[in-house]
């Protein structure tokens, strides 16, 4: 029989004193949620809010935007998909957005809303701004890249799955 220990501990070894270094690189990843979280958030409301933006056609639409780079994606057959009913695809991304932003500054199921985030960013990348060139002019692969730590890591401080951990930790009588 095996057994084993939880290692989201920060310390070096169960049971010892964390350094400083320890103890502050848990909170490495907080201004990144935030920045995150807040972009996301913002990014949805400003969406939703956007009377031109939620529209088939017209100046500043979802619909014109998607249709302007149909040609230009790696991937033009989820253009067209989104061609099917782009003001559907508007909300489904603006929703989108906001839940992840909200998951992702709470701290609500901190991992999936940043996969969430990912593919998101990831879709877009290769759609909307496939053809920046050079590529890193595209701030959506930025994006991708950015959520990656905290899909690895999730939220591991001033979040709801912290308070659950602890909470589960206590009831455990204290065992990690």
């Amino acid at each position: 029989m095996t057994h084993s220990f939880r290692t989201d501990t920060n310390a070096p070894y169960y049971g010892e004193e964390r350094s400083w270094r320890d103890s502050i690189s848990q909170y490495a990843l907080v201004p990144l949620r935030i920045f995150l979280g807040v972009t996301f958030i913002y990014a949805g409301l400003d969406k939703l809010t956007d009377s031109a933006f939620m529209k088939s056609s017209g100046s500043g639409s979802i619909g014109d935007m998607m249709r302007s780079v149909r040609d230009s994606s790696a991937i033009p057959a989820l253009v067209d998909l989104s061609l099917k009913n782009p003001v559907g695809f508007g909300y489904a991304i603006a929703f989108g957005e906001l839940a992840v932003g909200i998951g992702t500054l709470l701290g609500i199921l901190a991992r999936l809303a940043a996969l969430g985030g990912a593919l998101i960013s990831l879709s877009l990348w290769l759609t909307v701004s496939w053809a920046s060139d050079p590529y890193y002019y595209g701030n959506d692969l930025a994006y991708l890249m950015a959520w990656l730590p905290l899909v690895l890591a999730g939220a591991s401080v001033f979040s709801v799955d912290a308070a659950l951990r602890a909470r589960r930790r206590q009831r455990a009588g204290g065992y990690r």
